[in-house]
């Protein structure tokens, strides 16, 4: 039995049932690390040695019957959330050689449910990218076709995953970067309501659209993973006090009595026509299991990527301020005052995305800008919040469209027009500009690969998400497809 294959469910019942132990499993795990990272580059730093002595601990809590249900479960995570001892980079020359002295809080979670750190997956740089080909160290390759892009900026989360390289992975997704790639690969991709889970531990990048979020082989998976990190953080002031449900109670083969909403212009001008053509066929299927499907407006969609980029750069420019080269960040110890040192150590620790954001978000926040840019996107990011806020009030339940408006691109094809790139995450953006729970599914090909679709909830049903496309999973094949068995 190839154990890597394996889903969080399918292993947990091995493992309970003494049929394998943790240690079998990861071993088999980073066997696929090995074996198969140089084709896909999912990883900027393995843990193998931790992760062993991780299993063996599991093993011994197994024995013990002291276990639940990500108890000796292989985990990847993205390098922007904080790991105690272990490198942590954020994609970035900037914080190259930073190891933090810290668990980000969903890492000691996972840990305490006795979860097994395999290793940190590739990213674009402080998550600021759609394709991860923006890593400062290298680009990370689609298991579907290793000359095309995985998605991102999680793009290492979602290749180690479809790649079998890991069981389960933890991205961050603050324009989409949770669900874009999920749907490029052709995983399951859940972010969270904003709130829902820590951000305790998660490098900023944009404060006020961050969310940690799960990638897995199924929903099954998803759902248990939520169960262990959506809960209340004391340590993150953003953390919601909110009752955190069973999520894999949600999970039902019917959809009876769901209100399904789809957005008229999602299907506009920009949406490839065989990412349409299977969307529009998962929408069918959706109606065949009981649910019923209304048509809403979202008036205010063309102003989605301008409002998103505006945001997002404006908080990027603050957060990023503290890496002057002093106190944070990369170190030039040629430099002959501050303001020296801090040039030096921008110019060379961050790439070129991220300054092309930095400075679009300095601008946005500058003095006679800051109204005309800043100010006027946060009024119409509540403009779109009223949107769907409006859709949810006529009695819909999800919305539901595509993930992404073309299957995954190939490597250097979108990378030198940023406005190509941004326009990747069209759909997805709304979900972060909202706070509202949003899950990417497979639901489809075209092309030979990946189509996702992508279904939106009011804020704090992940349960009622999860639902909607655990009935679509369970009556179709996609999530079972995987590339071949050579990668």
């Amino acid at each position: 039995m190839s154990l890597y294959r394996l889903t969080v469910h399918e292993a947990h019942d091995l493992l309970r049932r003494r049929e394998i132990s943790s240690l079998e499993l990861t071993e088999s795990v980073l066997r696929k690390i090995e074996e198969c990272d140089q084709g896909i580059r999912a990883y900027i730093t393995s843990t193998a040695d931790i992760a062993l002595d991780h299993a063996k601990q599991a093993d011994e809590r197994i024995a013990a019957n002291d276990m639940g249900p990500l108890t000796g479960i292989p985990m990847a995570v993205k390098d922007n959330i904080c790991t105690k001892g272990v490198p942590t980079t954020c994609g970035s020359r900037m914080l190259e050689n930073f190891i933090p002295p810290y668990d980000a809080t969903v890492v000691e979670r996972l840990r305490e449910e006795g979860a097994v750190l395999v290793g940190k997956s590739n990213m674009d740089e402080f998550a600021m990218g759609s394709s991860t080909e923006h890593s400062a160290f290298f680009p990370t390759l689609n298991p579907w076709d290793t000359s095309r892009v995985p998605g991102g900026s999680s793009g290492g989360s979602a290749a180690s995953v479809l790649g079998n390289e890991t069981i389960f992975a933890l991205g961050s997704d603050t324009g989409g970067s949770v669900r874009q790639p999920a749907g490029l690969c052709g995983v399951v991709g859940l972010k969270p309501t904003y709130g829902r889970v820590s951000r305790y531990g998660l490098i900023a990048f944009a404060s006020s659209l961050d969310q940690i979020g799960a990638l897995t082989k199924d929903v099954t998976d998803c759902a248990l993973v939520m169960n262990a990190i959506g809960f209340r953080d004391p340590l993150d002031s953003t953390s919601v006090d909110e009752p955190t449900p069973d999520y894999t109670s949600y999970l039902k083969e019917d959809l009876g009595g769901i209100v399904v909403g789809v957005p008229a212009e999602y299907f506009a001008e920009g949406l490839d026509p065989g990412v349409e053509k299977r969307v529009r066929s998962a929408i069918e299927k959706l109606v065949e299991l009981g649910a019923e499907v209304r048509e809403i407006s979202f008036p205010h969609e063309r102003y989605l990527v301008a409002t998103y980029f505006l945001t997002s750069s404006a908080e990027a420019s603050a957060n990023l301020a503290r890496y002057d080269g002093l106190k944070y960040g990369l170190f030039a110890p040629d430099a002959r005052s501050i303001l020296e040192a801090q040039s030096k150590a921008r110019g060379r620790g961050f790439g070129t995305e991220v300054k092309r954001r930095i400075m679009l978000g300095t601008y946005a926040l500058s003095s006679g800008y800051y109204d005309a840019y800043y100010l006027n996107a946060q009024k119409v990011r509540t403009l779109i919040k009223e949107d769907l806020d409006r859709a949810f009030r006529a009695g819909v339940d999800v919305v539901a469209g595509p993930t992404s408006p073309v299957v995954a691109f190939g490597i250097g094809e979108k990378v030198d027009d940023p406005l190509e790139m941004y326009l990747a995450d069209l759909y997805t953006i709304p979900a972060n500009l909202a706070g509202l729970p949003c899950v990417s599914i497979p639901c489809g090909f075209s092309d030979g690969l990946p189509v996702g679709l992508q279904i939106m909830g009011r804020p704090f049903a992940e349960g009622t998400v999860l639902g909607v496309a655990y009935a679509f999973e369970q009556n179709t094949d996609f999530h079972l497809r995987r590339p071949p068995t050579s990668l």
